[in-house]
């Protein structure tokens, strides 16, 4: 089939939603593009601690210097200074006034602010321990309400560039623009071709390359990948931030243990119960997370732990019952036999957030012309050399609204006489049907020589190793792609494999430990 609109989107995050709401409103012609089944598995689902939002204690300096401060000033200040003006004042006047999210509130009425590591006040709106649910739920629901198309099931697999696919010989000679994109039906296994003045990628981080992370297995960096390769620019991809706190359990992954909860009192111990962040830090729990992750590593190393511990039991300074105040993380880790309101929090660091991306300017725009990036997949400049607690909803938030008030104000339709000369999708002259142990297999060697060598702790050497380790993984992996019969796992395998390979490069190129991209001089 063969589709034609305004505007796609690809991903269905707070990011993605709020450029498809802004666009509907402007009376574009949009649609939602997901590969999950249902639209709310996104990271912005499983986003714990909350958002940052204008407060009457808060200002755009103090903002800006914790922003910077966590950045390492390695921030595009220009970006920053747009974030902390017009950032939080979204918060209300969007995802409360507008689309009617909720948030936590005081007995008072007003809005329950929570502090986290790295912020000098309490800014953070949160709903209980589970915003993101909150806020895409209620996002969606005003969606629907708009009438605003969401498609579910698709998953997106190459962008279409005029360079590359038209058949019409003289697109060559002109500059690289993106058509649309080709995107498979999970349900039918048939490619669909869709065609848009303008595509907005919205995918999502990258944290199923490695062993241990907080996001969910959908994460594997597709609109990263697809944006190589239609040969836009990736920054900062060196700068992989990982969670000092996830549920260490064996029944239990993929479960972030908020900063918020540290931002409350708890502290992290060791199997002594004695607490070490003061070796490692004068901010001590409430340090970056960064330095947090480094150093339960580094305790865990030099004991031979597979864990540490996070106590909120002793040290709780909240006002609402930690059982209100961090209700998921109180039922989930009650499912696990862990009762948090009287014992500690087995912990391990995970994989969390990317901090580098496609690289766009202040509208969202990328350097191939018609294609767009927000949220985690797009790299603003805003977090820098580290991403500071709660800005990341926030940041989708603000670029989903840029990036739909510049493709409004160009208003691009597809030019029919161009899409014309596009091709279908055209599978291989000979389709196999690969095993899925093997596919398996090979992200688990891909996602262990991520966690290895490209982690919390780098070395030159480990970087050397793991890049020619992906070298050989991903000639056997693309081999696998040519001839395979296409369904979304060795979709996912390749984007895993091209984003690792990014970030493994940039890595090298950046002998400089600075922020989340911490490597050993030896």
């Amino acid at each position: 089939m063969r589709y034609h609109y305004e505007s796609i989107i690809v991903g269905s995050g707070i990011a993605g939603l709020t450029c498809a709401i802004n666009l509907k409103k402007a009376g574009i012609d949009v649609v939602v593009l997901t590969k999950n089944s249902v639209p709310q598995e996104s990271n912005t689902f499983y986003a714990q601690g909350g958002i940052i939002s204008a407060c009457p204690d808060d200002t755009e300096e103090k903002l800006e210097h914790d922003i910077m401060l966590a950045g390492c000033d390695y921030n595009r200040i220009e970006a920053v200074k747009m974030f902390v003006k017009e950032g939080p004042p979204l918060v209300p006047d969007f995802l409360i006034n507008e689309a009617g999210v909720s948030f936590s509130r005081k007995t008072s009425g007003e809005i329950d602010y929570t502090g986290e590591a790295a912020h000098q006040i309490r800014r953070i709106a949160h709903y209980e321990d589970h915003t993101g649910d909150r806020i895409i739920t209620d996002l969606l629901t005003y969606a629907e309400t708009l009438n605003i198309k969401l498609v579910t099931g698709y998953t997106a697999i190459d962008l279409i560039t005029n360079n590359h696919h038209s058949k019409d010989t003289q697109e060559m000679y002109k500059p690289r623009e993106v058509l649309g994109l080709y995107a498979l039906n999970n349900s039918t296994g048939e490619v669909d071709t869709f065609f848009s003045g303008s595509v907005v990628l919205a995918t999502g981080g990258i944290g199923n390359i490695y062993q241990y992370t907080t996001n969910p297995v959908s994460a594997t960096g597709d609109g990263i990948s697809m944006a190589y390769r239609a040969g836009a620019d990736i920054i900062n991809a060196e700068f992989v931030q990982f969670h000092p706190t996830s549920l260490f359990h064996r029944d239990i992954k993929r479960f972030l243990i908020s900063e918020s909860l540290r931002g409350e009192g708890a502290r992290i111990k060791d199997h002594s119960r004695n607490e070490f962040m003061k070796d490692y830090s004068p901010l001590k729990d409430l340090a970056p997370r960064d330095v947090v992750a480094r150093a339960i590593f580094d305790k865990m190393s030099k004991t031979g732990s597979e864990y540490m511990f996070l106590d909120l039991s002793n040290n709780y300074k909240g006002n609402i019952p930690i059982e209100e105040r961090f209700s998921n993380t109180y039922k989930t880790c009650l499912k696990g036999g862990i009762d948090i309101t009287k014992e500690p929090i087995p912990v391990v660091p995970a994989e969390h957030y990317f901090c580098g991306g496609i690289k766009v300017y202040l509208d969202g725009k990328s350097s191939v012309t018609n294609l767009y990036a927000i949220g985690e997949a797009s790299c603003t400049g805003i977090h820098g050399a580290n991403r500071l607690a709660s800005t990341s909803l926030l940041e989708g938030l603000l670029w989903g609204k840029k990036a739909a008030e510049a493709i409004a104000s160009e208003r691009i339709s597809p030019d029919v006489k161009r899409t014309a000369r596009i091709p279908d999708w055209q599978d291989p002259s000979r389709t196999e049907e690969i095993d899925p142990v093997l596919v398996d297999q090979d992200m688990r060697a891909l996602q262990l020589t991520m966690w290895n060598y490209a982690g919390i702790i780098r070395t030159h050497k480990g970087l050397s190793r793991a890049l020619a380790d992906l070298n050989y993984f991903t000639y056997r992996i693309l081999k696998f792609y040519h001839q395979a019969k296409l369904n979304t796992s060795i979709i996912e395998l390749r984007n895993a494999s091209v984003c690792s390979s990014i970030i493994v490069d940039s890595a090298i190129r950046n002998s400089k430990p600075i922020g989340c991209h911490y490597i050993l001089k030896k």
